[in-house]
C-alpha cells in the first residue's frame, strides 16, 4: 500500500515540476510574445490532429475487437445449444430405460 501512495505522489510531482518547466521555458523564451503564441498555437493544431488520428485508429482497433467478441460468443452460444441438445437427449434416453423396469413391477398389495 504504502508502495502505491509513494508512486501516486512521485506521479503527481513529475507532473507538476513538467508543467511547471514548460511554463518557465515558455516565459523565459528567446522569443516575442507574438512568436511564442504562434508556435503554441502550432503546437496545439499538431496535437489535435495527432490525437484526432489516434483516436480514429482506437475507433477501428475497438470495432474490430467488438465484432470478434460477438463472433466467438456466437460460436460458444451454438456450441452451449448443441451440448444442451445432447444432453437433453441422454437425459430421455435414460429417462425412457428407467420407465421400463417400473412399468413392468406390480405394486404390492
Amino acid at each position: 500500500m504504502a508502495e502505491k501512495d509513494n508512486f501516486g505522489s512521485f506521479l503527481i510531482g513529475f507532473l507538476v515540476g513538467g508543467i511547471t518547466g514548460a511554463v518557465v521555458a515558455l516565459l523565459y523564451a528567446p522569443q516575442s510574445g507574438e512568436e511564442t503564441r504562434t508556435v503554441i498555437k502550432e503546437k496545439a493544431i499538431e496535437l489535435k490532429d495527432k490525437t484526432a488520428e489516434t483516436l480514429d485508429e482506437t475507433y477501428k482497433k475497438a470495432e474490430i475487437a467488438a465484432n470478434d467478441a460477438v463472433s466467438k460468443a456466437q460460436e460458444l452460444i451454438k456450441a452451449a445449444q448443441g451440448k444442451a441438445v445432447d444432453t437433453l437427449k441422454k437425459g430421455q434416453v435414460l429417462l425412457e430405460s428407467e420407465k421400463e423396469p417400473a412399468k413392468t413391477k406390480k405394486p404390492a398389495a
